[in-house]
């Protein structure tokens, strides 16, 4: 499945949020904030991971800084952390980039290239040399010598050398970015071009020093909370798969952080499948030959920024986080709203929706249970008020957007669902042919998810997909189908 960021990276991540809620919910919020990474590396501990104390402090400002949803780039070496969390307070809006680099953790990765290792033998055969299309490698002195200039980094030399002499070397953020947002700056650190990036999260789960960072919202989360503001959490279905407990004890657990009501996004998901249902019929009677959906963010992201010729053939519905905001909106005018994600393009989709206020993801929904004790396993149950289908808390696992579109059919409009199970560079080509020729061979029905395994494969995901999917999939499974419920949406 999908990359997960390494356990140590998320513990130091979990642990900088652990301290920063605790700070706020202190009487000192900006001095115990200041604090944070002399607390964590006081003098004469032990350096774990870096060449020594300093760099390590370094670093992990840099952690608490994008934990007080700031951006390292638009950071003064000078300032305080005190000085940054006093400007977090003071913040109305987050900012319109969701993520950040900590230039302190990357490692400036070697250039990425494809090169020859002391193992080749010059061997007569020449595979490596005959299979270039490029005339990048020669072999010179009975050793393969690649051209850089020339050289495309397509790796088929290293698949055919006998020997494994031909090794690729990748950077691994660089590598996961399916759309070449991220490259090196001229320090040879990490920067994202954002007019590129699709937020679709890659990136962090890729990157094996944790060095790109979400900047959080959590802070401003805990400000309306404690100005007593009505703050209300809408839940996307792959939260249903994360922690150790029922989605009933789950809600109980979230009210008991200071949320004032739970909304399940799959009654918004409901509301999606049947107007994709009758946008699908309708595109087809109009003699279109395919649709894609349309309720991943980072694929709507990877349509307006990489293939705008893709736009008449997505779905012009609404995702189910839209459709739930404006449930709550109306139920709740005054209230603010909180989507709980797992994963980094629902902050890009939630600052076009003025209905959506903020976003935090699984990670700091974790963070913030640890901080204040509570055992969700050990939570009373609280039943959700509006019950959703089935196939709608089935949307976060691939597949499950087309299977509940289908649900809905006439039988005399087939669909024939094809899945793009996680966006790379050939998916990403596969999209631009099917816009091109106006026509997918292979169906009619496409179904786009930007993380591999879908929603439940996102970067900011806690638990590993299989114990995920078999939890979510009991909750699915214990649900009422979509032909019994779509009658009241």
């Amino acid at each position: 499945m999908s990359i997960n960021t390494p356990k140590q990276t998320s513990h130091l991540k979990r642990e900088i949020l652990v301290r920063l809620i605790k700070a706020f919910l202190s009487d000192n919020f900006e001095e115990r904030t200041r604090l944070i990474p002399y607390d964590m590396r006081p003098k004469g501990h032990e350096v774990p991971y870096r060449c020594c104390i300093y760099k390590e402090r370094a670093i992990l400002r840099d952690r608490a800084i994008a934990g007080l949803g700031c951006s390292i780039e638009d950071t003064d070496d000078s300032m305080l952390l005190s000085e940054l969390a006093a400007k977090a307070l003071k913040r109305e809006k987050p900012d319109e980039k969701p993520l950040t680099v900590l230039t302190t953790a990357c490692k400036g990765c070697v250039p990425a290239r494809i090169y020859v290792t002391d193992l080749c033998q010059g061997c007569v055969a020449r595979p490596c040399e005959n299979t270039c299309k490029f005339g990048a490698i020669k072999v010179i002195n009975g050793k393969s010598i690649i051209d850089s200039s020339k050289c495309k980094n397509c790796g088929m030399c290293a698949q055919v050398c006998p020997y494994q002499a031909i090794q690729k070397i990748i950077v691994p953020c660089e590598s996961a970015c399916p759309v070449s947002a991220i490259e090196k700056d001229e320090n040879g650190n990490a920067k994202i071009d954002f007019d590129k990036c699709i937020s679709c999260g890659k990136c962090v789960a890729a990157c094996p020093f944790g060095a790109v960072h979400e900047k959080s919202q959590i802070i401003d989360v805990l400000k309306s909370i404690k100005s007593k503001k009505k703050v209300i959490a809408m839940v996307a279905p792959a939260i249903m798969g994360q922690l150790p407990c029922t989605p009933q004890q789950l809600k109980q657990a979230i009210l008991n952080l200071g949320f004032s009501e739970v909304y399940e996004v799959a009654q918004g998901a409901d509301i999606t499948t049947k107007n994709e249902s009758e946008e699908f019929v309708e595109r087809l009677e109009n003699g279109e030959e395919f649709m894609t959906t349309s309720c991943c963010a980072g694929y709507n992201e990877l349509v307006e920024r990489h293939i705008p010729e893709m736009k008449p053939f997505r779905s012009d519905t609404k995702t189910p986080m839209y459709y739930t905001a404006e449930i709550v909106k109306r139920e709740h005018p005054d209230a603010i709203t909180v989507f709980l994600s797992p994963c980094v393009a629902k902050r890009r989709e939630a600052l076009k929706n003025p209905n959506v206020d903020y976003v935090i993801n699984y990670e700091e929904l974790g963070a913030w249970m640890v901080a204040l004790g509570i055992q969700v396993a050990e939570c009373q149950e609280s039943e959700f008020k509006n019950e959703a289908s089935a196939e709608a808390r089935n949307y976060a696992v691939i597949g499950g957007v087309a299977k509940a579109v289908q649900t809905l059919l006439p039988e005399e409009i087939p669909a024939h669902p094809v899945i793009i199970d996680g966006l790379n560079k050939q998916s990403i080509r596969d999209l631009k042919k099917y816009a091109k020729n106006g026509m997918c061979e292979l169906g009619n029905l496409i179904e786009v998810m930007a993380c591999q395994g879908g929603c439940l494969g996102g970067n900011a995901t806690v638990n590993a997909y299989k114990p995920a999917l078999k939890q979510l999939t009991n909750y699915v499974n214990s649900s009422k189908p979509l032909v019994e419920q779509h009658e009241k949406v």
